[in-house]
């Protein structure tokens, strides 16, 4: 198993894989979200695919580097620790992990010049840690699939 993340997942063979992988997570989960917080996403996420077609998976790719750095203290000491499945480590400090991720993307709304992807970021921002902390278990098998 690599050392840390940066080599796991950000690797030039291995990078395009995990950004369509991520891709793929970020449809499959908005997909399936339901209820006002959920319809929330789901308009705020077509805004955007209207707006600008393309710019989420474009983000996807510019934000992997900063998403991962804020991953890595959590996989060094799920590493350390000799444990088996990092999604349920990521499940258990959710808030925490959500925190962080979030991090990156709050920073990256308030340099961006794009004022309808801003608005849609706000309207759902509010609900962005539920929405974080119920993916982790998948984000955590993602990591699993190209640390193995």
């Amino acid at each position: 198993m690599a050392a840390t993340l940066q080599e796991i997942l950000l690797g030039p063979d291995t990078r395009p894989k995990v950004i369509a992988d991520c891709y793929a997570l970020i449809q499959e989960e908005i997909s399936g979200k339901s209820g006002v917080s959920g319809t929330a996403v789901k308009v705020a996420y077509k805004t955007v695919n209207t707006f600008m077609p393309g710019h989420i998976r474009t983000m996807v790719e510019k934000l992997l580097p900063d998403l991962v750095d804020q991953l890595e203290p959590f996989w060094a000491d799920f590493s350390s620790s000799g444990g088996s499945g990092f999604g349920d480590y990521l499940a258990k400090r959710g808030a925490e992990v959500a925190k962080a991720l979030l991090s990156v993307t709050d920073a990256r709304a308030e340099s961006s010049d794009r004022p309808t992807i801003v608005k849609a970021y706000r309207s759902v921002r509010g609900s962005a840690a539920k929405h974080i902390e119920a993916a982790l278990p998948r984000v955590g098998d993602l990591v699993m699939k190209y640390a193995a």
